[in-house]
C-alpha cells in the first residue's frame, strides 16, 4: 500500500509541477521579479507538502521555534532526503539555498532555482565554488534572506554520523553572522535514493544559535556535536514511532498556515 501511495504521489507531483509552466511564462514576461518568483515557488512547495500529507501520510512537527533568530542568519541542517529541500522553502519563505548545479537539469524547477535565485555551485570547481558560495551568501544576507547550507555536502542515511565538509567552516568565518543549527530525521521516512515514502511525522528541531566570532575549528566542533546529538535522539524517537505505531499518522497544521521566517 505504501509503495502504491508513493507512486501516486510521484505522478501527482509531475502533474502539479507541470501546472506551473504557465506561471513561468507570465513571470518571464514580467521580467522575472525575484520576490514574485519566490512566492510562486513557495506555493509549489506547499502543494507538494500537502500532497505528501494526504497521499502518503507524511507530515512534520517542529520543535524549538523560539531559537529562530529575528534577523537573517546562516542555517545549517543535516541532509537525509529530498524532503528538506522542499520543506525549507515553506519553513523559511525567502531562504537562499546552497544547492548543487546538477539540479538545473530538472525541467521547470531549474528555472525557479535560477530566478529565485538560489546559490548554485559546481562542486567540481573546488575553490571557485567556495568563493561563489561566500559571495552569493553575503549578497543574500544583505537582501534580508537567510542562507541554508547542508554542511555534509550530500544526502546521508539517517543512521550515518554527521561530518561537515570544510566549505561551511569558511562560510561561517567569512559571513560573520549568527548560525541556526537544524536537525531532522527525514531519512527514516524518505530514504536517499529511494522512491518509497513512509507515513509518519518528520521531526525538525531548531537548536540553540551559534554566535559569530568563534575560530572556524571551534565552530565546526560545536556545530557537529549539537547536530549529531540531536540526530541520534530524533532517529531513536522516529524509529520507535515507526515500529510501535505504524498506522498512526500525525497531520500538522503548519503545512497550511503561514510559517515562521528566520
Amino acid at each position: 500500500m505504501q509503495r502504491a501511495r508513493s507512486t501516486l504521489f510521484e505522478i501527482l507531483l509531475a502533474l502539479w509541477t507541470g501546472l506551473f509552466t504557465p506561471a513561468l511564462a507570465v513571470l518571464w514576461l514580467c521580467g522575472s521579479p525575484e520576490r514574485r518568483v519566490r512566492q510562486v515557488t513557495r506555493v509549489w512547495a506547499r502543494g507538494v507538502l500537502i500532497e505528501l500529507k494526504w497521499i502518503v501520510g507524511l507530515t512534520h512537527v517542529q520543535r524549538g521555534q523560539h531559537n529562530i533568530p529575528d534577523e537573517p542568519c546562516l542555517i545549517i541542517a543535516n541532509h537525509q532526503s529530498t524532503w528538506e529541500t522542499l520543506a525549507f522553502l515553506v519553513l523559511f519563505p525567502d531562504v537562499a539555498i546552497v544547492a548543487k548545479q546538477e539540479l538545473l537539469t530538472i525541467p521547470v524547477f531549474s528555472w525557479f532555482l535560477r530566478k529565485s535565485p538560489m546559490i548554485l555551485i559546481d562542486r567540481e570547481s573546488g575553490s571557485k565554488a567556495v568563493r561563489k558560495m561566500i559571495d552569493e551568501s553575503r549578497a543574500a544576507l544583505a537582501q534580508g534572506r537567510s542562507v541554508l547550507v547542508f554542511p555534509e555536502g550530500t544526502r546521508k542515511q539517517a543512521t550515518t554520523r554527521i561530518e561537515f565538509k570544510r566549505g561551511v567552516e569558511l562560510l561561517y568565518t567569512k559571513l560573520d553572522t549568527v548560525v541556526l543549527p537544524v536537525a531532522l530525521n527525514s531519512g527514516l521516512f524518505w530514504e536517499p535514493g529511494r522512491g518509497l515514502k513512509c507515513a509518519g511525522a518528520i521531526s525538525v528541531s531548531y537548536l540553540s544559535p551559534i554566535e559569530p566570532g568563534l575560530p572556524g575549528s571551534e565552530f565546526t566542533r560545536r556545530a557537529e556535536q549539537l547536530l549529531e546529538a540531536e540526530r541520534v535522539l530524533l532517529v531513536r524517537g522516529g524509529s520507535a514511532v515507526s515500529e510501535n505505531q505504524p498506522n498512526q499518522i500525525t497531520l500538522e497544521p503548519p503545512l497550511l498556515s503561514e510559517p515562521t521566517s528566520g
